[in-house]
């Protein structure tokens, strides 16, 4: 009982996380003091959200046991779009409300546009059974090729400078793209532990035939878990374009990787079932203290891949083993 009562108290994933992400950052500080300056911290604070927003995206996927290779081909196709529409602004001298009316309408856009190809992903994976590496696969490729028929391969830039000033200002001393991160984060986790969709997608994603036996919409899950997707990608899309003034139809492809690294690293079971938003924060910092921390010291970006594939080698092997121990003392006791 005593056993059980301590498992229960302490989430063993969001110890270890908790564990690597101190570890990580407590080494950072050793090998640089600048590490922890208001300045480099700020600066983690804007770079956070699009990996954090992609990761959120490419969680609910897997959650379901699928994958979404598309969530960075729909976000550059999101901010192409909004950038189209709010640079139309900014060359006919729109001011006032109606500037402010083109900024909206550019968002709009782009969330459309990202509900648009989520629902179309769920769409073909629910109910064309098509693998769902697969078919986003097939999606980013099409995605990707719309974007450079738009743009012509060149970037889209000149927004206006109160959408830019969103994308490179604080609020109470933290960037308003992080609040966007923080907001959906807290909407994530509101979805998945208090809605009839996140018990819904959990068990999908655990046994898809016992979830079909028990009336579940399966068709439905799916649908809803790659909009979801879609939705969150054109949010990063446009925190991005916020940021930079830019989009471009390969902006940041490694960020599929690193979104892939992000969900497993924060505890998202890859043959799905299983995903804890708090575990991804901290996989997320994780993650930003190594980038920041050898960008500080001058290392290669190889240096910094190697290490974010040994950091997840370390993990697996972590929860491999952890899973053999317990099953073993199951075993024992029975």
């Amino acid at each position: 009982m005593r056993e059980k009562k301590l498992q229960h108290r302490f989430d063993t994933d969001i110890v270890k996380m908790t564990v690597i992400a101190f570890s990580i950052l407590v080494i950072m500080i050793l090998l640089n003091e600048n590490f922890a300056k208001a300045g480099n911290i700020t600066s983690m604070c804007f770079q956070l959200p699009e990996l954090g927003l992609y990761s959120l995206a490419m969680m609910m996927a897997m959650l379901t046991d699928g994958i979404d290779l598309s969530v960075v081909a729909i976000g550059n196709l999101s901010a192409i779009c909004a950038a189209k529409v709010m640079h139309f602004a900014v060359e006919t001298n729109v001011t006032g409300a109606a500037l402010f009316g083109y900024v909206l309408l550019g968002i709009l856009a782009a969330l459309l546009i990202g509900a648009f190809f989520g629902f179309f992903n769920g769409f073909v994976i629910a109910n064309l059974n098509i693998t769902p590496m697969l078919a986003t696969m097939a999606t980013s490729t099409f995605i990707q090729g719309i974007s450079i028929i738009i743009t012509q391969g060149h970037s889209v830039a000149g927004t206006p400078k109160q959408f830019i000033y969103f994308g490179s200002s604080t609020l109470l001393g933290i960037p308003y793209t992080m609040w966007v991160l923080i907001l959906v984060f807290g909407a994530t986790a509101f979805l998945l532990h208090r809605t009839k969709f996140g018990y819904e997608a959990k068990m999908v994603g655990a046994n898809p035939k016992a979830s079909h036996f028990t009336g579940m919409n399966i068709r439905k899950v799916y649908m809803k878990a790659y909009l979801y997707s879609g939705i969150v990608s054109a949010i990063c899309g446009i925190v991005i374009l916020a940021r930079t003034d830019a989009a471009k139809a390969d902006y940041a492809t490694t960020y599929v990787m690193q979104a892939i690294l992000c969900s497993v690293l924060g505890a998202t079971n890859p043959n799905g079932g299983t995903a804890k938003v708090s575990c991804m924060v901290l996989a997320l910092l994780s993650l930003q203290f190594l980038s920041s921390g050898f960008n500080m010291l001058h290392l290669s970006s190889y240096f910094k891949e190697f290490t974010w594939g040994l950091l997840l080698i370390v993990v697996l092997s972590i929860n491999f083993f952890t899973g053999f121990i317990r099953q073993r003392r199951g075993q024992h006791k029975a």
